[in-house]
């Protein structure tokens, strides 16, 4: 039996982890002549000063925004499509809303084939959107995942 893959989903937070993850990404897309969605999720930091007005939502665009963007630079040098979304990783309101089930939700909704996730490195510095989240994705996808 083998692979098929269509779509590959990473989710990304601005760190130079979730870049690398974006490289391996691009590499599975290349080799399956998939797609790569890159899912943004936004920390809890960032929800909770968009949800209290004291942070411009479009800073939080354009930083998002220019990060997406060298995605795409670096999906283009191997010719491989990218599509984008943004995500809260957060919720105030919803306690089951976690970076986790963010990007498993979002897997879902695009029909991903196959996720690569940044496990990144425990700094113990606050706002790591993604480094608690590997673990769950390994353990709940469905789909095949690298953690990288």
């Amino acid at each position: 039996m083998s692979l098929t893959v269509e779509r590959v989903l990473v989710p990304v937070d601005g760190s130079d982890e979730s870049l690398t993850a974006v490289e391996y990404a691009v590499a599975v897309a290349e080799r399956y002549d998939a797609q790569v969605h890159a899912v943004y999720v936004l920390g809890e930091e960032v929800v909770r000063a968009i949800e209290e007005s004291v942070v411009d939502q479009s800073e939080i665009a354009e930083d998002t925004e220019a990060f997406t963007d060298t995605v795409r630079d670096l999906a283009h040098g191997e010719d491989v499509e990218v599509s984008s979304s943004i995500a809260y990783g957060f919720s105030t309101k919803r306690k089951t809303t976690h970076p986790g089930s963010v990007i498993l939700d979002t897997a879902e909704d695009i029909d991903a084939d196959f996720i690569v996730i940044p496990r990144e490195p425990l700094t113990g510095e606050p706002g790591e959107v993604l480094e608690k989240a590997a673990e769950y994705v390994l353990l709940y996808a469905s789909q095949p995942v690298l953690s990288v």
